[in-house]
C-alpha cells in the first residue's frame, strides 16, 4: 500500500487535529504547537472515543471524555484511565501535503 494525501499543512492550525479514515482506519492527524505533523489512531483504548475531538498539549493528544493523554509518537498511554497504547503510522510531508501510508504503523 502506498502513502495516501489526507490534506494540507495549512488545513491543519497549530495545536489542532482531524479525523480521517484510511481503508477503514480511523486516523487523527495533528499538528504540535511547534508545526510537526503526527499521525495515531483516532480512538480512545480506554472509551471508544474519537481522540481528534479531544486536546493537543505538547507532545500529547488527550481525549476529551476521560482524560487520558496519548504520546503522538509513541501511541503510548501517558496517564490513566487508558493503559493500552494507540497505534502510531508513517506520516511525511511533502510540498506542504500530508501524506499517510495507514499500513506502516511505526508503534504498536
Amino acid at each position: 500500500m502506498t502513502a495516501q494525501k489526507v490534506c494540507s499543512v495549512d488545513e491543519l492550525s497549530p495545536a489542532s487535529a482531524r479525523r480521517v479514515v484510511l481503508d477503514g482506519v480511523a486516523i487523527a492527524v495533528v499538528r504540535d504547537s511547534e508545526g510537526a505533523v503526527h499521525a495515531i489512531g483516532d480512538t480512545c483504548t480506554h472509551g471508544d472515543i474519537s481522540l481528534s475531538e479531544g486536546f493537543v498539549e505538547d507532545d500529547g493528544l488527550e481525549c476529551w471524555a476521560h482524560g487520558s493523554k496519548f504520546s503522538l509518537t509513541t501511541g503510548a498511554p501517558l496517564n490513566l484511565p487508558a493503559y493500552e497504547p494507540v497505534p502510531v503510522f508513517a506520516v511525511e510531508v511533502l510540498d506542504g501535503q500530508v501524506y499517510i501510508d495507514p499500513s506502516v504503523r511505526l508503534a504498536v
